[in-house]
């Protein structure tokens, strides 16, 4: 019993320390928060999260302020990528060049309340630029219409633009972004696009830096449908052009192509507008009308399928021709009834391929839609994603 006692007293003090402890525990800890951006930052994307994370407590009020000290509308809500960690978004985006602050508060374990604040300025753009998108918002267009996106200047951080231009669609495709060009960009599925299909692109490019002090001067949303499927083959060796219409033979029309001295490109052509008259001039291509070789021809029922002046159309001159001659420009010569068919048959984006002819593949040089002549391999390198 002595030992006992004596252990009991020589513990004293240390079981006041278990109760000290036990005391502190009970009162808890302060809440520690992490604000971001980070205080003093510059040129901050418009878009960038805000992010608010707490320890050893709970987030309180939050609140965004403008130069001014206004409020600004906005709300928190967890973030997708870590629900430990709120996200503060604006229902209407943050401005270019413009200061802000970020507060908020939170309650710690131990009941206090702490709060924290963080400054920073959104970037100024030497230049804002927002691209034309083909096709239209509203359109119906046909199975092999790609999706084209067309900058002012050249952009030089493509992966960053190509990952905010997000396509949808009712029927789901494959379809991948290539680069034409430093300053356009098309999207096409491996094959063409499904009939009857409801397309969206969603083009969130406000606050987005394209690169070399240019950033996106807004968000636009485009939407169109893709309508019956028109695929036509117009053979150089047989004479003849055949139409489908969801893949079912509706008309097989003797034609005319290009001559051994003007060959039509070979390859899949897109029909990008249709004139029920228009003059084929020869000088849009650099030889003068009135120069051998010249000509100035007004022509009907105009269906235009690349940007060198390939067009299938009425030719009443050639009908001797038309089945077993090439004597065309390039273009495809059909009669009058024929072509006129043919014209009110078609709509922007039906797909006419030429074989056969001894002219060159349609390329890089022959308009803004030589997209299915690139196997799909091909394609998919010209993403800044892949």
């Amino acid at each position: 019993m002595l030992l006992l006692a004596g252990c009991q007293d020589d513990g004293g003090s240390g079981g006041s320390g278990a109760s000290a402890s036990s005391s502190a525990a009970d009162e808890g800890k302060p809440a520690q928060l992490a604000l971001t951006p980070a205080d003093g930052a510059i040129d901050v994307s418009p878009v960038a999260p805000l992010e608010i994370s707490v320890t050893d407590g709970e987030l309180g009020e939050v609140s965004v302020t403008d130069p001014a000290g206004a409020p600004v509308p906005g709300s928190v809500a967890d973030s997708p990528a870590d629900p430990e960690v709120g996200v503060w978004t604006p229902e209407v985006e943050l401005a270019y060049g413009t200061t802000y602050t970020l507060s908020a508060s939170a309650e710690g374990t131990d009941e206090e309340t702490v709060e924290s604040s963080t400054t920073f300025t959104t970037v100024t753009p030497a230049a804002l630029s927002t691209p034309d998108i083909g096709p239209l918002d509203g359109q119906t267009v046909g199975v092999g219409m790609p999706i084209r996106v067309y900058f002012d200047e050249p952009v030089t951080d493509q992966a960053a633009v190509e990952s905010h231009l997000l396509v949808q669609s009712s029927t789901p495709t494959d379809g991948v972004w290539s680069w034409m060009s430093d300053s356009e960009v098309h999207f096409r599925p491996s094959t063409y696009w499904p009939a009857d299909t409801d397309v969206t692109l969603h083009a969130d490019l406000y606050g987005v830096s394209f690169g070399d002090g240019t950033w996106g001067e807004k968000d636009r949303t485009i939407s169109f449908r893709i309508g019956e499927k028109h695929v036509s083959i117009a053979d150089a060796g047989t004479h003849v052009m055949e139409v489908y219409e969801n893949d079912q033979l509706v008309q097989s029309y003797p034609m005319s192509a290009g001559s051994d001295d003007n060959p039509s490109h070979n390859g899949v052509h897109v029909v990008t507008e249709l004139n029920r008259d228009r003059v084929m001039d020869s000088s849009t291509y650099g030889v003068p009308a009135d120069s051998p070789g010249g000509y100035r021809t007004p022509v009907e029922y105009a269906v235009r399928i690349s940007n060198n002046g390939e067009f299938v159309h009425a030719a009443p001159w050639s009908v001797a021709q038309q089945g077993n001659t090439n004597v065309s420009h390039g273009c495809i010569n059909m009669s009058t009834e024929r072509a006129a068919w043919f014209f009110d048959f078609s709509q922007p984006g039906d797909v006419v391929e030429i074989r056969n002819s001894i002219g060159p593949p349609l390329g890089p040089a022959d308009g803004d839609i030589y997209d299915w002549t690139l196997s799909w391999d091909e394609w998919r390198a010209g993403s800044a994603l892949q």
